[in-house]
């Protein structure tokens, strides 16, 4: 028999968590609902039938490695069979309430997309914090759940919502190493947060966004673990010896880096020195300023049609120098972007290399200062007219400069 309507705005919902994991789960129907409820369910390691004769295309592609199976057809009567759990998401309403009825005689919970007052289950707004999952249920308004939900994973991810018991039960310290991108705090990924918000111990660099220490509660302690170009700088034995020492005393330390902690940011010394003392660590990815700078200064490191390959290079030390280990020549013969970073001093014996080994001294240049940050500016120059521009400009630290066709674009 039918399942028996009920008004979503009364509330009358028993909120449980189902763990489908390797349990057969069938839904009907292949547009843009059945996407998002398939997505959640292969989330929870679901096996995941999909009854429709077409699928959206984000869902065929789930389809092609397996993580699906589609039975390429409308829906029939027994399709339920051996089935945990269902989902009705067809854009007929008829076959909604067939899905729905086979489902009630089979004692199967039933999810109808189309009618929720006629649904055994109601799905809730759900989002996820590493492996906290957050489900709202919000009576007879969508939105509303959703609304709630987005402001406790919000709050969660800053720390206004604190999680205090998720340190190790075995009571050890870990490293997170997190990339804060270029500067901008907006551009920190959700991990990278959801990290600083459980901290105990931070340390940072200079170039990490630095309006993100100061949401950090009064009890987190700051060490400044920053290198300044040719000044003043913590040693990397010395970053490596605290990361360590406060880890083994059971904090949580988390180091926050300028972009990516593995693009020219020493962050697998780091990593080594943890893993050599028995520390658990965790690598957050950043956004690196070798693309999100060029980026945002509205220069795209690749274009079609016009590049095939974008190079990144460390400038720190001049071609001629005795411990460079870049082949300036083989850039030189390259026909597409070649972004340079920790290269304003040595930028014009750079830019000479590479006319020298073959690349045109009138190849377009862009040259970005403070990137993502306030004050950022563009410069376009070449590489004949590089070491002038940087001079009459007073370009200094931190910048990046992309060599490339692709830096006309958008002038």
């Amino acid at each position: 028999m039918p399942a028996t309507p009920v008004d979503p705005a009364s509330g009358s919902v028993y909120p449980i968590g189902l763990r489908l994991a390797g349990k057969r789960v069938v839904v009907v129907g292949g547009g843009q609902v059945a996407h998002r409820r398939v997505a959640g369910l292969l989330d929870a390691h679901a096996v995941v039938t999909v009854v429709s004769p077409e699928l959206t295309p984000a869902l065929e592609a789930l389809v092609e490695p397996g993580s699906v199976t589609w039975a390429r057809r409308p829906w029939a009567g027994g399709d339920l069979a051996d089935a945990w759990y269902a989902v009705a998401a067809t854009d007929d309403p008829e076959v909604n309430e067939a899905v729905a009825d086979e489902a009630e005689a089979r004692r199967i919970f039933c999810a109808r997309a189309d009618d929720r007052s006629r649904s055994s289950v109601w799905t809730p707004a759900v989002g996820r914090v590493g492996d906290v999952v957050v489900s709202v249920h919000g009576g007879g308004d969508p939105q509303r759940a959703v609304g709630i939900r987005d402001a406790v994973l919000v709050g969660l991810t800053d720390g206004t919502v604190a999680d205090t018991v998720s340190r190790p039960r075995d009571g050890r310290g870990s490293v997170v190493l997190v990339g804060g991108g270029p500067g901008d705090p907006g551009l920190v990924t959700v991990r990278g947060r959801q990290a600083l918000a459980t901290a105990d111990v931070v340390l940072a660099d200079h170039l990490a966004p630095q309006s993100l220490l100061a949401s950090l509660p009064p009890h987190v302690e700051v060490v400044d673990a920053s290198k300044l170009p040719r000044g003043r700088s913590m040693a990397q034995e010395q970053i490596n010896a605290l990361l360590v020492e406060h880890a083994l005393a059971g904090k949580r330390v988390v180091r926050l880096k300028g972009g990516d902690p593995f693009v020219f940011g020493r962050g697998y010394e780091e990593l080594e020195a943890c893993a050599a003392a028995g520390v658990p660590v965790e690598v957050v990815p950043g956004v690196t300023s070798a693309i999100g700078v060029p980026g945002l200064a509205g220069v795209p490191v690749t274009h079609r049609g016009m590049t095939h390959e974008f190079v990144v290079v460390s400038g720190h030390v001049p071609p001629d120098h005795p411990s460079s280990l870049v082949d300036w020549a083989a850039l030189g013969r390259l026909r597409g972007t070649l972004v340079v970073l920790m290269g304003v001093e040595t930028a014009p014996a750079i830019a000479a290399a590479l006319v020298e080994h073959g690349r045109a001294a009138d190849t377009p240049v862009a040259v970005v200062v403070d990137g993502a940050g306030p004050a950022q500016r563009l410069f376009r120059t070449t590489l004949a007219g590089l070491g002038a521009t940087i001079a009459a400009e007073g370009v200094r630290p931190p910048a990046v400069w992309v060599v490339g066709d692709v830096v006309g674009l958008g002038a």
